[in-house]
């Protein structure tokens, strides 16, 4: 029997949530009127938003064992008041002006929300698509990297015209509303249930769909080879990222002589080709297989980190940086495809929760060795160099999973008997 819900209107909801948390994004907007109704020094404001992206990629780590145990509803529903409760009581942080509170609300509880927000829809999407998995991936990433866009002005002007604190009660209650609406229509699909007119892959396809055959449950997936692999990847594609978009703007004016303006509206493209990326590179994946598609971002990588530490033009600059941040964006949409492929999607939720706690770790590690690099070279060349090195460890990386990915493989062969929730010792690989 197949479900009742239609899947594209659950891919709907899956989209509204992640444009609802994906505003975390446009914290940017937020921190001058923030400063100048406080007089909270700029480092003090911004701690608030990597606190938020810690909070983030730990929380995901339960919450996405949440999912697999309770199902999706019941965690957008979580995510939906944590999330709209940290924003609407951040109104009350500014107007007590109390940054211990700002953490917090915005940083604590408001990052809590984004992690459980962020696994809910997901491995809910990658189950109704099991024909086009990195689309699924892709629709609901790419809204976290789009809501900036729509977040930021909408902001702007509700500042304007009622003040920071007032802005920050609105938006809570609107998150609130759009993502507990949501999380209403998400379920997962009925035990066997495959879209109308879904067969089984032939062996062409099926040889960039690594061993279909395996479906581990969290705990079995943390303890492979396979798993630690694509948590260093994800890892190293972020920090390149993450740091290279809070430096951006000083790069460029540096590098190329960019003006500040110039560098500013570069800062926004770059959100457009971050969001896009997502959405492209995982339909790319659907065609040529994850691993092909990581194993490509991370040689664009260094093509581009190196080019861009020789490159003076200002608008050759700007496109390779935009290339840069389609492979940064395109990594969050993969990875969840990747880990149905490696592992199943017997447990997806829960193993992308502790996934992206590379996410987190990389938040924390990459502004900070930004820093210690750019003391060390007194220049943006040097750093993107040393950059283009880590592409390269990633890269290696990308090359060594494929065998683990064989190796794992070869052993669920061997293991054909039914997985019972209590075997959780596989061997390692």
């Amino acid at each position: 029997m197949r479900g009742e819900k239609n899947r594209w209107l659950i891919a709907l909801s899956g989209v509204a949530i992640h444009l609802s948390i994906g505003s975390a994004y446009a914290w940017s907007v937020f921190k001058e009127p923030i400063q100048e109704l406080t007089g909270w020094d700029k480092s003090a404001v911004s701690f608030a938003f990597s606190l938020a992206i810690f909070c983030l990629g730990t929380s995901a780590a339960f919450m996405g064992k949440f999912v697999e145990k309770f199902g999706p509803r019941k965690t957008g529903t979580v995510a939906s008041i944590l999330f709209g409760f940290g924003i609407i009581s951040t109104g009350f942080a500014v107007t007590s002006h109390s940054l211990p509170l700002l953490y917090l609300t915005y940083g604590i509880i408001g990052g809590i929300g984004l992690g459980a927000g962020y696994v809910t829809p997901v491995s809910t999407m990658i189950r109704w698509f099991p024909d086009r998995k990195g689309l699924a991936a892709g629709l609901a990433i790419m809204g976290f990297g789009f809501a900036s866009m729509i977040t930021g002005p909408i902001a702007q002007q509700l500042m304007v015209h009622v003040g920071v604190s007032k802005t920050f009660y609105i938006l809570g209650v609107a998150y609130f509303i759009v993502m507990f609406s949501a999380s209403r229509y998400l379920e997962k699909p009925p035990v066997g249930w495959t879209p109308k007119g879904f067969e089984v892959p032939d062996s062409k396809i099926e040889s960039k769909i690594p061993f279909r055959g395996v479906q581990l449950t969290a705990n079995q997936a943390i303890k492979t080879k396979s798993f630690w692999l694509l948590w260093f990847m994800l890892f190293l594609n972020i920090t390149c990222g993450i740091s290279l978009v809070s430096e951006a703007s000083p790069m460029a004016q540096e590098i190329t002589g960019m003006s500040a303006n110039v560098a500013a509206t570069m800062v926004g493209v770059m959100g457009v080709f971050n969001g896009c990326g997502r959405l492209i590179w995982a339909l790319i994946s659907d065609r040529i297989g994850r691993k092909n598609v990581f194993t490509i971002l991370f040689v664009i990588d260094i093509v581009v980190l190196l080019s861009l530490s020789l490159i003076k033009t200002p608008l050759v600059f700007a496109a390779l940086i935009c290339l840069l941040m389609t492979c940064y964006g395109a990594g969050f949409s993969i990875v969840p495809a990747y880990i149905g492929d490696v592992f199943g999607s017997r447990e997806v939720g829960a193993i992308h929760g502790y996934i992206l706690t590379a996410w987190a770790a990389a938040g924390m590690f990459g502004p900070i060795f930004l820093g210690k690099v750019t003391e060390l070279f007194h220049s943006y060349t040097g750093v993107l160099r040393i950059f283009a090195v880590l592409a390269l460890i990633g890269l290696i990386a990308s090359l060594v999973i494929r065998g683990a990915i064989k190796t794992l493989s070869k052993t669920n062969q061997n293991n054909q008997p039914p997985m019972s929730p209590d075997r959780d010792n596989p061997k390692r690989v």
